[in-house]
């Protein structure tokens, strides 16, 4: 495996749980691998789970970590081809991500969708920029459309807690104040499609996410009847994918409550709303993984760059 930007770089999503598993249980056992070797963290937009954790992940494995937010710290870069550059951009991406390159071994990208253009969007334009005109692997730490390592995260954190073969795992909308992307819970469905699990969708009529991504996957358009029976439930707000980057609901009537969930286990990627998107109530019980989940970002990051530096 060369670079991860997808779930689809996953060969064998049971075998990579056990690896993470096992890397949690001693995570300097590495320490060598990585020796000698930089990882370049490039943040178009902010962040703080997956800032520190890849960080984490990156020295436990022995590698030095150098940071850089973009939109901050660097000249702005132009992602078109064929461009007269007489705007505000002053560099291009072909000279930028070569000149990563020679610095780093590897390099990580964060970089949002605008969620104004659909088309734009769905290409990746910076993740695809970075992996068309860099000569080292890429790491993507989300990007318009996937959160690959958020995916692999929750898949570690549901084999840990289930108690049953085939648990029910339900991802539910849930209201937020603004328009927010569809990365997370795009890379959460294409990680239970690959996992041996009774996996449904919740979300409003008018929040249907992308037909190519959620398959053959069942949706609800009645939370409480998709919550029938749920060992998980993770809630995840999403701005419409047919409207796009739209809200057309904003009453409170999704947000998660502890009569709904019952006994279910309670996920989320955070930051969460309290009480906007999930109730007090949920996250401050016994049954909320959200900081076991944000534990796991580090061995999810420590796997995948394991398996490049090995590759490479």
């Amino acid at each position: 495996m060369k670079n991860y930007t997808h779930i689809d770089d996953i060969d064998d999503l049971h075998s990579w749980i056990e690896e993470a598993k096992a890397l949690k249980k001693n995570p300097l056992k590495n320490q060598e691998l990585g020796k000698n070797k930089t990882i370049g963290l490039l943040f178009f937009n902010s962040s703080l789970r997956t800032r520190l954790s890849t960080q984490k992940a990156a020295l436990n494995l022995g590698m030095t970590p150098i940071v850089m937010n973009i939109s901050e710290d660097a000249w702005g870069i132009e992602f078109g081809d064929k461009t007269i550059m007489n705007g505000s951009t002053a560099e291009h991406i072909k000279e930028a991500a070569a000149v990563v390159s020679q610095y780093c071994d590897v390099i990580a990208v964060r970089a949002f969708p605008s969620l104004t253009d659909k088309e734009k969007d769905e290409s990746e334009e910076v993740l695809t920029a970075f992996m068309n005109y860099a000569s080292v692997p890429v790491m993507n730490m989300e990007s318009a459309t996937g959160h690959p390592l958020q995916g692999l995260t929750d898949a570690i954190t549901i084999s840990e807690n289930t108690t049953k073969k085939k648990p029910k795992v339900v991802l539910s909308w849930a209201p937020h104040v603004k328009a927010l992307p569809h990365a997370v819970a795009n890379s959460f469905i294409q990680a239970m499609q690959k996992m041996d699990v009774d996996f449904v969708i919740a979300n409003p009529k008018g929040y249907d996410l992308n037909p190519e991504i959620t398959k053959n996957t069942r949706i609800y358009h009645d939370q409480e009847a998709a919550f029938k029976n749920a060992d998980f439930v993770y809630a995840k707000n999403w701005s419409s994918y047919e409207d796009y980057g739209n809200i057309s609901k904003t009453d409170m009537d999704w947000m998660l409550t502890k009569k709904k969930i019952g006994d279910a286990k309670f996920m989320h990627c955070l930051p969460v709303r309290r009480n906007v998107v999930v109730e007090d109530a949920v996250l401050d019980s016994d049954h909320s993984l959200v900081i076991e989940q944000a534990n796991n970002r580090t061995f999810a990051a420590q796997l995948v760059l394991k398996k490049i530096i090995e590759n490479d």
